[in-house]
This record gives structure tokens, C-alpha cells and sequence, in this order.
């Protein structure tokens, strides 16, 4: 706060703590759970070294870890969860299958369905398994009518997060906005309280979607979208009993009829044998090779040798000499755990009871893996050969890890599935007829998927995020800190100073735009924590309803579509369609213009400023 014209040291660090977090939340090079802990870290070390006593009370280091048992926070972790059993039963398996066939009839009317679906399923489903479950069928329809699939996947992408702005539990950045604004003493809004302005403007939204984005996205060649073979890097372990364990390598060649081509031969972590002609292949040699995946399998019999090492058999079954065997390919996208790790990190082989046979890398051939396909460190784009047993890979598809490929495998449709369906089903009527807090009913529903089998206790570890849990909890830490110290009222008032003048109305689309902006740069979380206690100040200051102006940060915060950080699906959807930052900014820019154009005159409009 500010005392004869001198701001409070207090006030003055957290605001500096603010902009050092934003900063931070922009940074692509250091993970947002680690920004986050640390701006975390030191709000408490900080208010601990130092005391702070304002005209709100004084604030106890110990305030700043409250986020981690907030309602918010509660409703979103209980909701990830419960949508995971959504997809972990394969409950969306019909959705897929509908639009999969719609698009032989009419790929106009088909697509304009899947951008509505997406939307509708996103008001009340996080998104990302959404994106996730659609991916691959954009893809494979798109391959088979001959179209840009990359035309295809980026409006689908943004239609979710336009669906998710229609509900307080579309998104964890509106659940914040509705939490904090009722921790300030705020009516806390119900489920589909601002439905009426978020469907007008969303379905302005998605006629842009349907009719322009698909027109200005430039085509990209899609790693998905590839129908020739891929080439895949391998090694061919030789056994003790392969019929090559002892030949010379011009004989082990001849075995394939001259088909395999040995790039390097690894005899141990550090030596090599120079692939000539005349050299002796021992048992335990491993030949590294490059080839399609048909080529791999066929080596591999004709020699005897095996494409996985002796101890990847994942558990008593030995799921590779299993009859119901199947090899699907699978894509490291952007976010996913597999990003800048290892597949023996991630202890793949045991946790998800498939072997990885080999790799494909776009644009480079690997000539050497040292210590093996297992200690490689994977990037965004590689697409692994797995092999295991159908209901393995369906698993795989379910978890989110990867993307798997191979359209031959469907999402199973279990008997799980109505069970799941109808616990999502109450947990929404639940918290829309005000019976249960959406926390509440959202934690019951997630129990009740326990018991009925709908998903495991791993199940329910895997959905969560950490990345969501401490971004939720830093910018909590940080929207108290700028309540407490009065530096909200500062901003407040900055921002009115700037807007000096200006009516009601243009004060209103200028938060919009502001909190747009800010979305797009860090986190939307942390935008939409930080800009509420803003918005309730400047809304104190002109003496005029609260509520429109804390709207105005929800759906300002939610238009991230001008940067592929913005949001993690849009990291998803960049990884998936080979798309480049550009293509964000001349696709999500537009789109923003028209969300901000829609909210700047509905919200004045409904709501009277």
C-alpha cells in the first residue's frame, strides 16, 4: 500500500515477486512446477524472515501452503481424476466411432460435429483427453479423404478451450476465478451462471473455427499423417542360439537375402566392432539397423536374434510370446513425461507391460545408441515400435504417456464404462441444482469410480498433475500476497490511471485484453488469480457491480490461442500437426479479436456497466 506517497517495502517486493513470476511462468527452458515452487518458496521464507502487519491482519508464512488444501484446487484435482476414469473406462469410445463414421457421409457437416462435440464435452471434461481421444481420428479421416489434416487439428484444439470458458468447471482457470472471488466475499457463482454470453461469443468463436482457420493454416507435412513406412533405428540382439552367433556378418547378411544393412556392431557400453564383411558376430552383439518395422520383424526371425534385450520380459506371462501380440507406433509429444528422459527412467518396460523395440527420429538417422534403446534420451516427435498385447496398448492410449498411432487399435469400450458415465453424469446435476459444491460432489463421484472399478488408486495418481497442483498453489500464494500487502489495489489503480476517462465499458474491455495478453505469456492460472483481486478492486473503485468485471478476467484468461505455452493442449495439437509458432499467432490473434469483440459488448451489454 502506498503512505504518503511511499509504497510499503512489503507491497514493493511482492509486486517485484509478480513480475519475477511472470517472467518466470514465460520461461519454455525451466519447468513451470519448478518457477512455481520456487516463487512459492520464497513468499514463505520471505513474509517469515520478515513480518508483515497490515490493516488485513498479519500474514504467517504458513498462509502461502493453504492453496494446496483449497476448494479450487480440490474441485480440479477430483475432476482430472474423474475424467480420467471417463477415458479410462472408454466411455468416449462411442463419440469417436460416431464422428469417425460421420465423416465418410459429409467431412463439412463431420467437422463442424467435432468442433461442437469437443466444445460441449469440454464444459464439463478436462480437455485434454478430449484432444487426445481426437488427435488420431482427424488424422486417419483426413488420410483417407485426402485432406490437410493439419487444417483439422488446431481449430479442434481451440474449440476445447473455447467449450471449457461455458461453465464454473469447464476449466481449473474459471474454478479459481469463482474460488478466489468467493474467498474475497463475492456471491460464488453456479455452474451455468454466465452460460448466456459464453455461448453467443463461443459460437461466434466456432463459426471462425469451422469457416476461416481451416483456410488460413498453412499445410504441414504430419509425422501422423506420413502413409509411407517409417524407418525405425533398432538393435538386433544376438542370443546364444540365433543362427548368426558365430557367422561372419557377410553370412548374417546373406541370412536376410541381402536385405539388412548393419550400421555399427556393439559389442559392450564402449567397444564397437567395425561392420566389415569378415567380422565375427558373438552372442550378446547387438546390431544396430535401420529399417521399417515389417523389415525389423522379419530380421529378427530370419537370424534367431531378438529386437529387446534378455531382461525386458516384463513380468511371468512374457507378453511378447503371447498370441495376442500386436506392434502399434507411438509419438513423444510435448509435455509428456517421456519429453527429455529415458524409457528405463520411466521404468516403461514394468509399468506399462509393452517393450519398445525401436525408434524413429524425423529428419535424422541415430548411429550409435551406446548403452541401448532403453538409456536414449527420447525428444518431441520420436515415435516408438511397441509391441504387447492389445489390451496392453489400449492401456497405453488411455494413459496419455504417448500417442499412440496405430489405428487398428481402438479405445476398449469396457463394461466399466455406463458406471463411469453415470458418476459423471451426478457429480454435474449434483453441483448445477446447488445440492453439492462441485468440490464435493466431484470427490464423491471420484470415490464412488473407485469402488465400482471405474479406476485404480495408480489410475487416480497418473491423472493428477503436478504441474497443475503447484502453478494452482503459487498463484493462490501470490493473489494473497498482492491482496494482503495492498498491491492489488495498486495495480487497481494503475490500471484506472491508464484508462483515465475512458466510460465503463472500455474499462471492462480493456481487462479483457489485458488478461488475453497475459494468458498467452504465463500461465492462465496464475493470470486468472492475480488479475481477480485486481478486477474486484477496479470494480470497488467505479462503484459498480463486481461480478462482470471478474467475467472479464475468466474469459480473458481463458483465450489462450496466440502461443503453443499458453496452454498444454495447444502443445499437444503444435506437436501433433508439425505446426510452427506462426501458426498460432495467424490462427489464435484473429480468434482472440473476436472473443474480445463478443465479451467486450455482451458483458456491458447483460450486466448493465
Amino acid at each position: 500500500m502506498i503512505e504518503n506517497g511511499v509504497t510499503d517495502p512489503h507491497t514493493l517486493a511482492v509486486l517485484i515477486l509478480t513480475i519475477v513470476a511472470l517472467i518466470l511462468f514465460s520461461r519454455e527452458n525451466i519447468p513451470l512446477e519448478t518457477s512455481s515452487l520456487l516463487v512459492l518458496t520464497l513468499l514463505a521464507v520471505g513474509f517469515e524472515i520478515f513480518p508483515y502487519q497490515g490493516a488485513a491482519g498479519k500474514i504467517d508464512a504458513i498462509d502461502f501452503f493453504r492453496g494446496f488444501g483449497h476448494e479450487a484446487l480440490v474441485a480440479v484435482c477430483a475432476l482430472m481424476v474423474a475424467g480420467h476414469g471417463l477415458v479410462r473406462s472408454g466411455a468416449l469410445e462411442p463419440v469417436g466411432r460416431t464422428l469417425a463414421r460421420l465423416w465418410r457421409a459429409s467431412p463439412s457437416l463431420s467437422f463442424l460435429a467435432t468442433l461442437l462435440i469437443a466444445g460441449v464435452l469440454s464444459a464439463f471434461i478436462n480437455n485434454t483427453p478430449i484432444v487426445i481421444l481426437l488427435l488420431p481420428i482427424l488424422v486417419s479421416v483426413s488420410l483417407q479423404t485426402k485432406s490437410n489434416a493439419s487444417s483439422l487439428l488446431m481449430p479442434m484444439g481451440f474449440a476445447t478451450l473455447i467449450g471449457g470458458m461455458s461453465t464454473t468447471i469447464g476449466t481449473s482457470t474459471n474454478l479459481l476465478v469463482i474460488g478466489v472471488a468467493a474467498d474475497l466475499g463475492l456471491r460464488r457463482m453456479e455452474m451455468f451462471d454466465f452460460i448466456v454470453p459464453a455461448l453467443i461469443a463461443n459460437g461466434a468463436g466456432l463459426l471462425y473455427l469451422w469457416l476461416v482457420a481451416p483456410r488460413i493454416l498453412p499445410k504441414r507435412e504430419l509425422v501422423l499423417a506420413d502413409s509411407s513406412p517409417r524407418i525405425f533405428t533398432a538393435h538386433l540382439v544376438i542370443k546364444e542360439e540365433s543362427r548368426a552367433a558365430g557367422m561372419k556378418l557377410s553370412e548374417v547378411i546373406a541370412l536376410t537375402h541381402n536385405a539388412m544393412n548393419v550400421e555399427r556392431i556393439r559389442r559392450s557400453e564402449t567397444t564397437y566392432i567395425m561392420p566389415l564383411p569378415d567380422a565375427v558376430i558373438n552372442p550378446g552383439d547387438r546390431l544396430l539397423v535401420h529399417d521399417t518395422p515389417a523389415q525389423l520383424k522379419e530380421f529378427e526371425q530370419q537370424l534367431g536374434a531378438t529386437l529387446y534385450s534378455a531382461g525386458d520380459e516384463v513380468d511371468e506371462d512374457h507378453p511378447l510370446k503371447a498370441e495376442d501380440q500386436q506392434l502399434a507406433e507411438a509419438i513423444v509429444f510435448r509435455g509428456s513425461p517421456l519429453q527429455n528422459r529415458t524409457l528405463n527412467e520411466m521404468r516403461f518396460t514394468d509399468s506399462y507391460q509393452l517393450v519398445v523395440l525401436a525408434i524413429h527420429r524425423a529428419n535424422e538417422r541415430i548411429k550409435a545408441m551406446p548403452q541401448g534403446l532403453g538409456n536414449l534420451n527420447l525428444r518431441i516427435g520420436d515415435v516408438l515400435l511397441v509391441q504387447g498385447k492389445r489390451s496392453q496398448i489400449s492401456e497405453l492410449k488411455q494413459q496419455s504417456i504417448v500417442m499412440v498411432l496405430d489405428s487398428t487399435t481402438d479405445l476398449p469400450h469396457t463394461r466399466k464404462a455406463p458406471y463411469s458415465l453415470g458418476i459423471m453424469l451426478g457429480i454435474i446435476l449434483l453441483a448445477a441444482f446447488g445440492i453439492l459444491p462441485i468440490s464435493v460432489s466431484a470427490i464423491a463421484g471420484v470415490l464412488l469410480m473407485l469402488m465400482c472399478g471405474c479406476l485404480s488408486w495408480r489410475d487416480a495418481g497418473r491423472a493428477l498433475n503436478a504441474q497443475v497442483i503447484l502453478i494452482i498453489v503459487a498463484s493462490l500464494a501470490l493473489g494473497n500476497a498482492l491482496l494482503m500487502t495492498g498491491g492489488s489495489d495498486l495495480l487497481a489503480n494503475l490500471f484506472l490511471a491508464i484508462t483515465a476517462g475512458a466510460s465503463s465499458t472500455l474499462v471492462l474491455s480493456g481487462l479483457i485484453l489485458v488478461m488475453a495478453v497475459l494468458t498467452n505469456i504465463v500461465s492462465n492460472n496464475a493470470a486468472a488469480v492475480i488479475g481477480t483481486p485486481i478486477a474486484i478492486s477496479i470494480a470497488d473503485s467505479l462503484q459498480l457491480p463486481a461480478e462482470p468485471f471478474i467475467l472479464a478476467v475468466l474469459f480473458g484468461a481463458n483465450m489462450s490461442y496466440a502461443t503453443p505455452m499458453a496452454y498444454q493442449t495447444n502443445l499437444l495439437v503444435m506437436s501433433a500437426g508439425n505446426y510452427k509458432f506462426s501458426d498460432f499467432v495467424r490462427v489464435g490473434l484473429p480468434l482472440i479479436f473476436i472473443m474480445w469483440l463478443a465479451y467486450s459488448w455482451l458483458l456491458p451489454t447483460l450486466y448493465g456497466v
